[in-house]
Formats: C-alpha cells, structure tokens, sequence
C-alpha cells in the first residue's frame, strides 16, 4: 500500500508501506547511524518522533528478542527507511522489521531518497509532519507534551543488590542505563520522573537523572526536586535529558537544536584536553547557559555545542552523549566508574 510524508510546508512524498496503515503526526528527526535500529527504535528519547533512517538498508538482520531492546515497545511514532529488507538473515532474529512495526501498529515508508529528507531537515530545522494513508489528520507538535510523563515508569521499583544505593529518577530511562549500574554492583531504586523520593523518605548514596523525550522544561517536578538533591549535596549524574535537567535546576537554561544531535559518531572532546571521544547521541535541546559554580565539561567537536558540565567542587555532573551506547561506540563507559567514585 502507498502513503505519503507530508511536511508542514505542504512537500509530500509518496512512499511504500511496510508497517502499520495508520496515519500518524509528529515531528521529524534523522539518524545517522549505520546499525541498532532496534535499541533505537525503542529508546524512549524518541517519543514522538517519525525517525528516518540515513543509512540506506534495515531490516536485513530482524529483530532481536526483548532482552536487548532499550525500552517494553518501539517509542518511535513512525519510520522512514530507503530500502527495507523483508528476508533479515541473524540468528538472534525472531521476527522481521515489519512483523514488529504492524505488531506494534507504528507506520513505516519506504522512501528510495531519504537523502533529499536528510537535506531538507538539515537546510531548514526539524519540523512538523505526518504520515497520512487517506485518512486526513492534523500536523502535532510533540514537543508541547509531556513526554516525559507519558515515557516514565508509574511505579517505584527495586533492582539489584548492592551495598551502594542509586536513585534513578526515570525520564524515560534506557534499558541499558539501568545494565550498566547493575554491572557496577549497585542497587537501583527506579522513581518515576515526578517522584519526590526524598519526602518518601527514600535514602540513598547518590542520584542519576535520566535520557527522555521532549523539552526539558515540561520536566518542571523532576526541576523541581533535582533543586532539593543539591541542596543535600547528594552526588548526582545526569544523561542527555538529565543533563539540560540539571542544568535548568542550577540556575542554567536550554535551547531547541536546529535538527539535533542523532546517530552513534559524533565527537566530543573534553575541555583542556586533546582528548575526543566518539559519543550515541540523541537529543534535540541542550544546554545553552552554564549555570553559576559549573563549568563546560564537554564539547561537541562538530558545532561547538555544550556536551556536558561538572561543578567545580560538588559532586555534580552530567553528560548529553551516551555514556551506556546501545548500540554505539563503547568510549564513555566510564564515566560510569566516575560516579559510582563519588557515592
């Protein structure tokens, strides 16, 4: 069956179907990473999103089971692929690309120039579109939810057993965030993202704000209890949508990206070194103001963009890569070892 792409400014492109026949309307976003579109796929960052895939074959390797994917579901709104292959050969495969989307209900194109959509986002700045199969519906823009609500976990859950105990305030946590605490021999307890663990009266030794969805701003309750954790001085790590956090309860601000930060290479060095690290990303603010006894800790090598601050004397800090990859360059990990450091 054919559907059409159809942006804001009335381009529309015709496209073959090979996922759900649902007509769907968010915001577009691109990646360029060359594998893992199952972690990315459900990687809840990606909430209300319709993703478009630069590298031009997927599918070829299925779908992988549960137990390596990021999140419960696929996240993503729809998808866009220039050559999906409907005979994927992995033997770690227990469902094709296609099988999953229409099980899932999420729309999915097959449009041979994802080149020209690449371009076109880059030209002109992420926007609004919709994938339409006769069905007419309006244009929405995601960004003006609360995603982070609708991605968090709703109850508070213990994992793990080790003698260091970790808050994890869930924004839309990845699955391997939560691997890569549990491989340090820490014990998590998972709140949800309006959760105010500390009149729970929850102790802990230390903080990790997660990745999400959306504008960090309509994150106001996770703002607002991130401001309490510092006056405790409890040490605190946050990733991508835990990093912007931090920064807003600091005192800080964020903006919107052009198109974002989405794929597995982009380079970051760390300030006052020669070092640069190959670092997944995907985000579509950042920190635009460094807030006051902070300091810039990364960089984005490609536009100069913050990737990161540090206090320069509490234990603070925060990242806006991925430390944890799934899937992507392993460069980071440590600086998970850094923050089980600081507990």
């Amino acid at each position: 069956m054919k559907g059409h792409l159809i942006f804001s400014d009335g381009t529309t492109i015709e496209g073959t179907s090979f996922g759900a026949e649902t007509s769907i309307a968010g915001e577009i976003a691109f990646s360029t990473s060359m594998m893992g579109y199952p972690e990315s796929l459900t990687d809840p960052s990606y909430k209300g999103q319709i993703l478009t895939l630069s590298y031009p074959i997927v599918g070829s390797y299925g779908v992988p089971k549960r137990e390596t994917w990021e999140s419960g579901k696929i996240q993503v709104s729809g998808l866009i692929v220039s050559q999906y292959i409907d005979t994927p050969s992995h033997f770690q495969s227990s469902m094709s690309l296609s099988q999953w989307l229409k099980s899932e209900h999420i729309p999915a194109l097959e449009i041979s120039d994802t080149r020209f959509i690449v371009k076109k986002i880059r030209d002109e700045g992420a926007t609004l579109v919709k994938i339409e199969f006769g069905e007419k519906i309006d244009f929405i823009d995601p960004n003006k939810e609360n995603l982070v609500a609708q991605v968090s976990t709703q109850k508070i859950e213990t994992i793990g057993k080790g003698k260091k105990k970790v808050v994890l305030i869930d924004c839309g946590v990845k699955d391997n965030i939560v691997r890569e605490l549990v491989k340090r021999n820490v014990t998590i307890i998972r709140v949800p993202w309006d959760c105010d663990f500390i009149e729970e009266g929850i102790q802990c030794d230390g903080v990790l704000v997660s990745n999400g969805p959306g504008d960090p701003k309509m994150a106001d309750k996770t703002i607002e209890i991130v401001k309490k954790i510092l006056a405790l001085k409890i040490p605190l790590f946050g990733i991508c949508l835990g990093n912007q956090i931090l920064a807003l309860a600091s005192g800080g601000d964020t903006y919107k990206l052009a198109f974002g930060h989405r794929g597995q290479n982009q380079p970051c060095s760390l300030v006052g070194s020669k070092t640069c690290y190959i670092t997944t990303q995907n985000h579509g603010f950042a920190i635009g103001k460094i807030p006051p006894g902070f300091k810039p800790w990364f960089i984005n090598c490609n536009d100069g963009t913050n990737e990161g601050i540090i206090h320069k004397t509490l234990p603070f800090m925060s990242v806006q890569f991925h430390p944890e990859a799934a899937p992507g360059p392993v460069d980071t990990s440590w600086l998970f070892d850094q923050f089980i450091s600081m507990l």
